[in-house]
């Protein structure tokens, strides 16, 4: 079992590595693969219950860990079962992560093709290298429209990109998943608070993805989103739950942090 020290020390060890987020990713794929899937889901609980209650290295390998269950999930041989163990397990926060179904709001694919290709005559690989190498920010705004995933992915590669502007095709509606998907899987831009808030918030990014971030999100952001009523049911579910698990945390260090009084004399006191 996964207890509270063992995964405090997974935690340590992960934040200390150096390397970067690919390197830190892959090490928080390891440890979930090497267990067995039901210590998996309660060293994902006990991860993300730490952060609630604001242990800074929990918050910090969390992102480490939802990148793993998404971009490494080929490397974790029991990452289909996770959910419905979960469930068995009464871990309901960790069931929250596997979110499946369709987007609130979809964009039709040739609708974004067309439009692509009316904004644009360029071939795509000349769309991509202009993307990776421009120095015009107007350029890099207009090639940020693309919905090509490959023309983003060399968007957000670009050392001219601004937060500014990578916080704006995050928030753009209507938009392809795609695009937004590139975003999430960038190591550079998905630490970024602002970033994670506007995929989080975006009616057409698909539930799988949006699951593995609002875990991420702080608690006025969490707030927010329970009461959208445009976002998926699922991520609002998941928020109320992440909004509970604080509480909970709170409660608890209130409680170990002031002794009950003692009795000792007639009226209570000494």
């Amino acid at each position: 079992m996964s207890t509270l020290e063992e995964a405090r020390n997974v935690a340590r060890f992960i934040h200390a590595l150096s390397g970067g987020a690919e390197v830190r990713r892959k090490a928080a794929a390891r440890e979930l693969s090497r267990r067995d899937p039901l210590d998996t889901n309660e060293l994902v609980g006990v991860l993300i219950s730490l952060s609630r209650q604001g242990w800074g290295p929990a918050t910090c390998v969390l992102t480490d860990f939802m990148a793993a269950l998404e971009q490494e999930a080929e490397h974790i041989p029991h990452v289909d079962v996770l959910r419905r163990l979960a469930h068995v397990q009464s871990l309901d926060t960790v069931a929250d992560l596997f979110a499946q179904g369709p987007a609130k709001k979809e964009m039709d694919a040739d609708a974004a093709a067309r439009a692509d290709a009316n904004a644009f005559s360029q071939s795509l690989g000349h769309l991509k290298q202009q993307a990776r190498l421009t120095r015009d920010p107007d350029t890099l705004s207009r090639l940020a429209t693309v919905s090509n995933p490959t023309v983003l992915r060399n968007v957000l590669i670009n050392p001219r990109l601004t937060e500014d502007l990578v916080v704006r095709i995050a928030a753009r509606r209507p938009a392809r998943p795609e695009p937004l998907i590139e975003i999430w899987k960038s190591p550079r831009w998905s630490v970024r608070h602002a970033v994670r808030r506007a995929l989080a918030f975006n009616p057409y990014l698909p539930p799988e993805i949006g699951a593995k971030i609002v875990p991420l999100l702080n608690t006025a952001d969490l707030r927010e989103l329970v009461a959208s009523t445009s976002l998926h049911s699922a991520l609002r579910e998941q928020a109320t739950r992440l909004l509970a698990e604080g509480v909970d945390a709170v409660r608890q260090a209130v409680t170990h942090a002031v002794p009950a009084r003692r009795p000792d004399g007639p009226h209570g006191l000494d």
